[in-house]
């Protein structure tokens, strides 16, 4: 069975081998993986079978929907959904049995008034100026959240912040802060419960901010958290973003490519035609991004189009029905999904978890 046109390969066994690395390297005594963005575009149900093979035992989301869909699924793992409209439907989520994450007093009312003895987990601001408690409600919200507790309208399950990765100094100052936030809740007489702080970044680089529970959700999938992490720990890129050659011609000295003709050819060579373009999730703004056509490493020339790109092959033989890999695995060959947000001056988050409906997710 041939391959799709466009067609974003996604490797299960990848993800479950970073996954076991990461709950080896870092040994909390609970592990979350963050499947949000249908699992960074890797397809959320896909990589929560795969991690909670590897030995992970919470799932994080951004929304109560995409918790909803792994529940769906038959996935009956801790599911946690941190970020919500003016209405939480604390309801659905109590019977589905996920924990809601509440970042303020006016969601904390709404989910006691409620009364399903909701499992939650509260976010703390610890600087990032994002949702989260701020500073000046710490103490209402602790009140309140005693009572709540002791009169069985919620439960507590955790108390979670977020790290900026802005430098040490900074996210040592978060630790700090959290710290303080922790023992205004046990000020109360709470047991915190799954303290979790420290994202893909800061478990790496922050023993200090592992607690009880890490949430890794960029790692799982291969991609280093921050450039200097980069091949810190031996991370396998998950998926392979592919397209077949649809067109090639020989042109001549001086041919301008693509619109605007910022790039104008310096000697005869042979284009490749690619049918993936920023319709696609592909970045426009890619300058001299890489491209594996057959053994040749090549480079994008000219304007990336809406649903096109093209390749300067040189000399090296293409023909229409090559597999062009923009990004893959470096240990099969193929440009790392980095080398592209680094020619597109973005992050390789961005590019994993924005590809378009034409391009296919399969498994292999």
């Amino acid at each position: 069975m041939s391959s799709p046109l466009r067609e974003a390969r996604i490797s299960a066994a990848a993800i479950g081998a970073n996954a076991a690395l990461l709950r080896q390297r870092v040994a909390t005594r609970h592990a979350m993986a963050v499947v949000k963005a249908d699992g960074y575009g890797h397809g959320a149900i896909t990589v929560a079978h795969a991690v909670l093979d590897a030995g992970f035992d919470h799932l994080g989301v951004a929304d109560l929907d995409e918790a909803f869909e792994l529940r769906a699924a038959g996935i009956d793992a801790p599911v946690l959904a941190w970020l919500h409209g003016p209405v939480i439907d604390a309801a659905a989520a109590a019977e589905a049995g996920i924990a809601i994450g509440l970042s303020s007093l006016a969601q904390l009312e709404q989910v006691a008034r409620a009364g399903h003895r909701t499992a939650v987990h509260l976010k703390v601001d610890t600087g990032l100026s994002r949702n989260g408690v701020a500073e000046a409600d710490w103490g209402p919200v602790v009140e309140r959240l005693a009572a709540a507790v002791a009169d069985g309208s919620v439960r507590l399950e955790g108390v979670f912040s977020h790290l900026s990765n802005t430098s040490a100094d900074d996210d040592r100052a978060q630790i700090t802060a959290f710290e303080r936030f922790l023992d205004a809740v046990r000020s109360v007489g709470l047991d915190p419960g799954i303290r979790h702080l420290a994202a893909s970044a800061g478990a790496l680089d922050h023993p200090a901010a592992r607690y009880d529970m890490v949430r890794f959700g960029i790692a799982l999938y291969g991609i280093a958290p921050e450039p200097h992490l980069r091949g810190v720990v031996p991370l396998r890129p998950a998926m392979r973003l592919s397209s077949e050659v649809v067109g090639v011609k020989r042109v001549p000295a001086g041919s301008g490519v693509s619109y605007g003709y910022r790039h104008r050819t310096s000697a005869a060579t042979t284009l490749a035609l690619v049918p993936l373009g920023y319709a696609d999730g592909v970045p426009r703004a890619a300058v001299d991004a890489p491209v594996r056509i057959g053994d040749a490493l090549l480079r994008v020339v000219g304007r990336i189009a809406m649903d096109q790109l093209v390749v300067d092959a040189g000399d090296a033989p293409v023909a229409v029905g090559d597999r062009a890999v923009l990004w893959g695995d470096p240990a099969q060959g193929d440009p790392h999904v980095d080398e592209w947000a680094d020619a597109a001056g973005t992050i390789a988050y961005e590019l994993v978890t924005r590809l378009g409906r034409r391009v296919h997710r399969t498994l292999g």
